[in-house]
């Protein structure tokens, strides 16, 4: 995952994913006959074919970010990498559809369901008879066992990151023979089906140090389509093996090779043939398809198929911006060498030899509000600033070049095509800056307000550093990872916000579930004011609109507000490296509708390996923009991410993952009945319920699903952009020799 996400089963409970940035697993019911089921925005792109069709063999060699520091997953460095290598080598007893959707895994499970719920919950599976270890001995109710015991919490000993779920196991027996397993409850928990995957061989989880330190480098014993052969950190590669002892369909490949690739190098190492798969970002992206649309329908055909160094020069500056029109004058103006110009056209003619795959991940980006502290600890400013944000600009600006559906997110705990998934966003409302400029009139922001002597020689000294609207630095040759733009701080700016119109307010978009499930009494806001509606909208949900009479100010946009002496001027932290583009350009959007409402923000750009750690986790920051990965399991995954804070033993405040800092009881009562409810139309309701509760606090505000971009050789199948659904790794290779849909490239594998 790149940088600006979170991997939350990575922390949480890792599950066979991160490939396609996603989490995933009870096989949820269908949505009731008045619902309408909700479909994936995008399709997956993985270049299916048969297996017939695909040739035995071969190395898959594929880019990933770094090298696992540990293979356990269930510790708290566990990373995409970690969670790749566990979804090809050790059990996953669920695998989710396109749908996101939970389905039992036939290779270890012949059937799980709850057979008893009184006086206790009980679950029985029935194993795979042929399911066994890479050491032959069969997968039982002692993997279970130990690893139930290592993640219920009892024992300080084993470092685990989570333990949710196993915490509510009570016991755990074989049952009629070795082939099954009874695990009885000490409470409900209806996301029973998320436990167990992966599930790790009782020596792994048989004694903490094993937990702790003996799986972070080698694993004994695996029993999937792949075994783990070596690991070497020198050459950043890890090689995954054909397993032997597999009972499912073969692996058609023989090896894969997990490689580590930095992000700004992928597209180097694709042209020089040293990768086959790599997750790329837009400008990649672009170069590849540039390649193509060069390559017209024919192959190469050998050395001197090379690009013309006329064409890779009008390529290159197509592909940073330029029109072919305007190419040759930005070639000239960047004044490249002729090694660069021949070094470009190499390159551009191997990638012909690739495809881009692109599909949504199962994740999404979100605008974070920390509420901790400063302005932002008034709810009233946090929703003013939700309603100044027209998110259907900012998903199209992301979105709309790579050629995806480019529709807003409406929920915080599911995506569109989950089960789950209902648009929520009417608890909040629809962009209108009319309504948030009253919202922070009645917070006692106005514009003109005073700003003490200290303030005003601070705003002198930011200004002599920024440029001003557009967020660009008056030093062209500073540091980039050091500096501060600040927004709104020229008033020749502002005389010209006097006049520009507002834009167009945006009707807010009320879907059933945004008015169902706002708030069960209607008028009352978590604070118990009174708020009424403006202009007789309907379903609009309490919070929503400053307190009826509040006028928005004349002039609001004039000029920056301020009250008790201080402008409201808000910290914006962003991410400085490879990747980061598509973040800075939606951050300064945003704060340009902010500053039309008469907000400023300082945008800091920070070093990547500080951004979460340094910024995010500890709450220096009032805006940033990061992603969650989407969770089968809301009621579970997500309950840490939203959980009110609560003071610590040494007076510090515990936010667990919730770095808004923003919570309540309500939403925690919800996820915690939803959690113990056995039955699924009901949890579903109640995960809703908390969804639109969240989008009132306006702690974050989810913007857009991710884009996942994927370079692939041409004659690769199955594997690619794979949205929601889990990749099936003994089904990847290479296609046959003239096999429909397949390119023979250079070197044939």
């Amino acid at each position: 995952m790149s940088h600006d996400g979170v991997g939350l089963r990575a922390v949480m409970r890792s599950v066979a994913f991160l490939t396609a940035g996603a989490l995933a697993v009870p096989a949820l019911a269908a949505c009731s006959a008045d619902e309408e089921v909700a479909k994936p925005l995008a399709a997956q792109d993985i270049a299916p074919a048969t297996r017939d069709r695909i040739a035995d063999g071969g190395t898959l060699r594929w880019a990933v970010d770094a090298l696992p520091q540990t293979l356990n997953t269930f510790q708290a460095d566990a990373d995409a990498g970690t969670s790749r290598i566990a979804g090809a080598v050790l059990p996953s007893l669920y695998r989710l559809d396109s749908h996101g959707t939970p389905q039992l895994n036939p290779d270890y499970l012949e059937s799980a369901k709850i057979v008893e719920t009184e006086p206790k919950q009980v679950v029985l599976y029935k194993l795979n008879q042929q399911a066994v270890w890479s050491d032959g001995r069969e997968i039982g109710a002692a993997d279970f066992a130990a690893q139930w015991r290592a993640l219920s919490g009892k024992d300080s000993a084993y470092w685990t990151a989570r333990n949710a779920g196993y915490d509510r196991i009570e016991k755990i027996e074989r049952g009629k023979s070795n082939l099954e397993v009874r695990v009885t409850f000490s409470r409900p928990y209806a996301d029973w089906k998320s436990l167990f995957s992966p599930l790790y061989p009782k020596d792994v989880m048989g004694t903490a140090d094993a937990f702790n330190d003996g799986a972070r480098r080698k694993l004994q014993a695996t029993a999937g389509p792949f075994t783990l052969q070596t690991i070497d950190h020198k050459s950043g590669a890890v090689l995954l093996a054909r397993n032997p002892r597999w009972w499912g369909r073969p692996a058609k490949l023989s090896e894969i090779a997990l490689i580590a690739v930095p992000r700004d190098q992928r597209a180097e190492a694709l042209a020089a043939d040293k990768v086959d798969l790599a997750e790329i970002d837009p400008e990649e992206a672009g170069r590849i398809t540039l390649a193509a649309r060069d390559k017209g329908t024919a192959p190469p055909q050998g050395p001197g198929s090379v690009l013309t160094p006329a064409t890779a020069l009008r390529s290159w500056a197509v592909a940073h911006g330029s029109d072919e029109k305007a190419a040759s004058e930005e070639i000239k103006a960047r004044k490249l060498q002729r090694t660069a110009i021949a070094t470009y056209a190499l390159q551009q003619t191997s990638l012909r030899d690739f495809v881009v795959r692109k599909s949504l991940e199962p994740a999404y980006t979100q605008l974070a509000l920390n509420g901790s502290e400063g302005p932002l600890a008034d709810e009233r400013v946090r929703r003013a600033i939700a309603r100044a944000i027209n998110r259907d600009e900012l998903v199209k600006a992301v979105l709309g070049p790579l050629g995806l559906p480019a529709v807003p997110v409406g929920s915080h705990l599911a995506l569109s095509g989950q089960p789950d998934y209902a648009d929520n966003s009417g608890a909040l409302g629809g962009q209108d800056t009319k309504e948030a400029q009253a919202l922070l009139a009645d917070a006692g922001w106005v514009p003109g307000g005073p700003v003490n002597e200290q303030q005003q020689q601070q705003k002198k000294k930011e200004k002599d550093k920024a440029a001003g609207p557009e967020g660009k630095k008056a030093d062209s040759d500073a540091d980039p990872d050091d500096g501060t733009f600040i927004v709104g701080e020229d008033d020749k700016n502002g005389e010209a916000d006097r006049d520009r119109k507002d834009p167009k307010d945006h009707a807010d978009k009320h879907g059933k579930n945004g008015k169902e499930h706002a708030d069960d009494e209607a008028g009352k806001h978590l604070d118990g004011r009174q708020y009424a509606p403006r202009d007789n909208r309907q379903g609009g949900a309490p919070g929503a609109y400053a307190p009826k009479g509040t006028a928005a100010p004349a002039g609001a946009a004039a000029g920056a507000l301020a009250k008790d002496g201080k402008a409201l001027t808000l910290r914006f932290v962003l991410p400085s490296g490879p990747g980061s583009d598509s973040l800075r350009t939606v951050a300064d959007q945003i704060s340009r509708m902010l500053e039309r409402i008469g907000i400023r923000t300082e945008t800091s750009r920070v070093p990547d390996a500080s951004y979460f750690k340094d910024h995010i986790a500890s709450g220096q920051y009032d805006l940033a923009l990061y992603s969650w990965p989407a969770s089968a399991f809301p009621a579970t995954d997500a309950r840490p991410i939203y959980a009110k804070p609560v003071p610590a033993a040494d007076g510090s405040l515990a936010v667990e993952q919730n770095y808004t800092r923003v919570g309540t009881d309500q939403v925690d009562q919800l996820f915690d009945q939803a959690i113990a409810t056995l039955d699924e139309d009901e949890s579903r309701s109640l995960v809703r319920k908390a969804d639109a509760r969240i989008w009132a606090a306006a702690g974050s505000i989810p913007l857009y699903q991710r884009p996942q971009l994927m370079a692939a050789r041409l004659n690769l199948a199955n594997v690619g952009a794979f949205g929601f659904q889990t990749p099936l790794y003994e089904d990847m290779g290479f296609l046959k020799k003239g096999a429909q849909g397949g390119t023979t490239t250079k070197k044939d594998r």
